[in-house]
């Protein structure tokens, strides 16, 4: 099934340059997104399993997925994976209330957040505002060169080019990923506490699990340290927050 919706406003002053597309099994709970987000003046695009999900990506290049994990054809999982493997969109996992395992799986394969079922269209429409402003204020600093080029110990990031090199190699940082990592170069060495990590990395009205941060420190730790089990530079400080250490 696919929904679209003109053009229109978002109410936040823009309008994204693309659809999101919605990806969910149950056809009634599909239509009330897609309704709720034309109401909100997005374009909606929708499919009921994870074949026809994977091609109205790659068909239609949307700004935000949201994303149920069980689907026919092609899991929600599995289907997270390929879209994170060809793109930065953010990413929105819809789970059952007591699929724990499903909500760790999904952040760790590359969603940027999860809402548990069920849920109320409010508070889907503000995550989704605060991903598409955060994915926009990280496109519009690569794009005017803003921060310039950071470096700290073996750790350099180029944020004009949305680079980021260890020890002299090339490694891909989704946007998260990367927005974390600029918030310890700006302040190497210092305490940076999980409210500020919250507030600057996924927005000031985020109301989330703060799980979800704990879960890209790990995805960071993965990339960025020779032995994530004992990190060297992505320090922990507990009962507060993480630090670059140099």
């Amino acid at each position: 099934m696919t929904v679209d919706a003109a053009n229109g406003a978002t109410g936040e002053g823009s309008t994204p340059s693309g659809p999101i597309l919605v990806v969910e099994d149950e056809e009634a709970l599909v239509g009330a997104i897609c309704y709720q987000l034309q109401r909100e003046g997005f374009d909606a695009v929708s499919a009921v399993d994870g074949l026809r999900g994977l091609d109205l990506f790659r068909e239609r290049a949307p700004v935000l997925v949201i994303l149920d994990l069980m689907l026919p054809h092609i899991n929600g999982l599995d289907l997270c994976r390929i879209i994170r493997g060809e793109s930065e969109v953010p990413i929105i996992i819809l789970t059952a209330k007591d699929a724990e395992a499903d909500k760790v799986a999904g952040l760790e394969i590359g969603a940027d957040d999860y809402v548990t079922k069920p849920f109320s269209m409010r508070e889907l429409v503000t995550r989704v505002r605060a991903h598409l402003r955060r994915a926009s204020m990280a496109s519009g600093a690569r794009s005017e060169g803003e921060g310039g080029n950071l470096v700290a110990g073996p750790i350099q990031m180029d944020t004009q080019r949305h680079e980021v090199y260890v020890r002299g190699r090339l490694i891909e940082l989704p946007p998260k990923e990367f927005a974390l990592l600029e918030a310890f170069m700006l302040r190497p060495g210092k305490l940076v506490t999980r409210q500020i990590l919250l507030s600057e990395v996924w927005g000031v009205e985020y109301f989330g699990d703060t799980r979800t941060l704990d879960v890209h420190i790990k995805r960071l730790r993965a990339k960025i340290e020779e032995d994530p089990r004992r990190p060297e530079h992505v320090k922990t400080v507990r009962g507060l927050g993480y630090k670059l250490q140099l």
